[in-house]
């Protein structure tokens, strides 16, 4: 009962906090609890944030594979200080993603804060909950930063 009370006020902030994603997520799991479909949560849990990933990373990449993106503009971004910069954020999202993941194994239940994070970001920020892992990867540096001020 807890677990649906919980579905339906993440439906109910995703709608007031006109974040379509977080009421359809929460919706999803509704009906997947609803029609005693237990068996999908496990795989969901276990693959799916590989299966989220691999959706964006093939957003990202179908300006490449339908050649919107000349051989000219993929040479400028190495020329250019903001294509230069690009590249070192794109290096340093990808470390701290790694970063995240590696904590969140070691400390699974700081995943509870991260979503509650993530929730107040999407509702109150406007963000968009592309970044769980980056989100991990921060608070890792965070935990980092505070060890050295002990």
């Amino acid at each position: 009962m807890w677990g649906e009370a919980v579905l339906v006020a993440l439906i109910l902030i995703g709608i007031l906090g006109k974040s379509n994603i977080l009421a359809t997520a929460a919706c999803i799991l509704l009906v997947i609890k609803l029609t005693n479909l237990f068996v999908l949560f496990p795989i969901l849990e276990r693959r799916g944030l590989e299966l989220g990933l691999l959706f964006l990373m093939v957003s990202v990449l179908v300006p490449f594979a339908t050649g919107q993106v000349p051989p000219k503009e993929l040479l400028n971004s190495f020329a250019s200080v903001p294509g230069i910069l690009a590249i070192l954020g794109g290096t340093l999202a990808t470390y701290m993603n790694g970063q995240g993941l590696n904590m969140l194994k070691v400390e699974p239940e700081l995943m509870v804060g991260l979503v509650i994070g993530g929730i107040i970001g999407i509702v109150f920020l406007k963000g968009i909950p592309v970044g769980p892992l980056m989100a991990a990867g921060l608070t890792a540096l965070f935990l980092k930063i505070v060890d050295m001020l002990k």
